[in-house]
């Protein structure tokens, strides 16, 4: 299946497009890595945020995320055996 820049997909559009459960999807748009928005109670994402979650620039962006998070982990934990 295409995925369009410009077209509104469901929440179960896109997660079939993405193969990923419901946890998961929820947990991608709570740490902001999926940009949806709620119409009537229910989400929908536009094409281009579904596209930009499976490009390679974002495995970039999570690494410097994940490489951030554990460097402030290292920190307390520094701070806490001090």
């Amino acid at each position: 299946m295409e995925i369009r820049e410009n077209e509104i997909y469901t929440s179960e559009e896109t997660k079939a497009l993405l193969k990923i459960s419901q946890s998961t999807f929820l947990r991608l748009i709570k740490k902001g890595v999926l940009h949806a928005y709620k119409v009537g109670g229910q989400y929908r994402i536009l094409g281009k945020e579904i596209l930009h979650l499976v490009s390679p620039n974002l495995e970039q962006k999570v690494t410097d995320a994940y490489l951030g998070v554990r460097e402030k982990v290292k920190q307390r934990l520094e701070k806490i055996s001090d």
